[in-house]
């Protein structure tokens, strides 16, 4: 019983880090355009992307 005073509140601690950090990508643009990274990728042009 004394281990599950320990285990939720860490696994809330984790669960928030975990929210907190999709929620930070999401708002920086992580997941904007991850189509048009791949196909840029294997595209031959030799100017660069601005």
């Amino acid at each position: 019983m004394n281990s599950l005073l320990w285990l939720i509140p860490i696994a809330l601690v984790l669960g928030l880090t975990a929210l907190a950090t999709f929620v930070w990508a999401l708002r920086s643009g992580q997941f904007d355009d991850p189509d048009g990274d791949a196909e840029r990728m294997l595209s031959d042009d030799d100017f660069p992307l601005t």
